[in-house]
């Protein structure tokens, strides 16, 4: 096969400077895709200060916390830890913690098998955490007695039913009387 045929525009020297070339053509690509990012970037914030959008973000004129101290790596971690009161305690103390809590996260329920499910969770934990040896406070939170605690729930929830009920009729009594003061 002649040489024309194969390369159209005639055999190139070396491949090296094609390569070199073509480095070079995607460098500047690059280059110009960065600067209209940016250019597209600085007008969508122009454009977002012109409808206000950043008019009256919170803490706007107040001085930036922390801004001086050392730079800690793990910041942003304690900051989400603190903002979503995440709290990484021992097995011991995080069932006496759950057990203080454990009454209001029982009245949250809306039926029985769902008072159960949670009342037997939490006795399961109890136990696994008496059987494991993994140092730390020793776990003295009393696992709970299911019966007497549905019972206790269902006390709960008919003295706050009986509760609503009464608030009601109160008012339904001052808006009668609002009403009867008009018509004399």
């Amino acid at each position: 096969m002649p040489e024309s045929e194969d390369w159209p525009q005639g055999r190139p020297e070396k491949a090296e400077p094609a390569a070199s070339h073509d480095r070079a053509d995607s460098k500047a690509a690059a280059s110009a895709r960065i600067a209209q990012q940016q250019l597209w970037v600085d007008l969508q914030v122009k454009q977002a200060i012109e409808r206000g959008e950043f008019d009256n973000l919170p803490g706007a004129g107040k001085p930036i916390q922390d801004l001086g101290e050392h730079h800690d790596p793990d910041w942003w971690l304690k900051r989400m830890v603190e903002r979503e009161k995440i709290s990484v305690l021992p097995p011991a103390l995080g069932l006496r913690k759950e057990d203080l809590e454990l009454d209001a996260l029982l009245d949250r329920q809306a039926g029985e098998t769902q008072v159960r499910g949670v009342l037997d969770d939490f006795n399961r934990r109890v136990v696994k955490a008496r059987q494991q040896l993994e140092g730390g406070p020793p776990v003295i939170t009393p696992t709970r007695d299911v019966e007497a605690e549905v019972a206790a729930w269902r006390d709960r929830r008919t003295a706050k039913r009986q509760a609503a009920a009464a608030r009601q009729r109160e008012t339904d009594r001052s808006r009668r009387r609002w009403w009867r003061r008009d018509r004399d």
